[in-house]
């Protein structure tokens, strides 16, 4: 009956190695070194929590930029017949002439041909 060893990756290569190898048997890396650094929990809390203030900060200070603006309804000035929703008292209606679009220019004539 065997008995199962226990064996780790080589970092360099990944071949399985005995646990108590001090060296890779393919490669021939130094399994002595301890693992590169592995984040942890307070790691991952402080880093998520830099990114939500950076995040939050950077939301009210466009929305405070932003706010300095003019209004996309105070740049020009539009007729209120072609804006009925927004008179205070109701709806204005046009006559239905004038609802129509403006005729169309006449065409220009041909050069005469000589």
């Amino acid at each position: 009956m065997a008995t199962a060893t226990a064996t780790v990756k080589c970092p360099g290569c990944g071949s399985e190695n005995k646990e108590t190898a001090k060296v890779c048997r393919k490669c021939g890396r130094d399994m002595t070194v301890p693992p590169a650094w592995l984040p942890d929990a307070a790691w991952h809390l402080k880093t998520l929590g830099v990114i939500y203030a950076a995040l939050t900060a950077f939301y009210f200070g466009a929305t405070a930029v932003l706010s300095k603006l003019p209004k996309p309804y105070q740049l020009r000035n539009i007729p209120i017949e072609m804006t009925p929703w927004l008179v205070p008292g109701g709806k204005v209606h046009l006559p239905e002439d004038q609802l129509k679009a403006p005729p169309e220019p006449p065409a220009p004539a041909a050069p005469a041909t000589k």
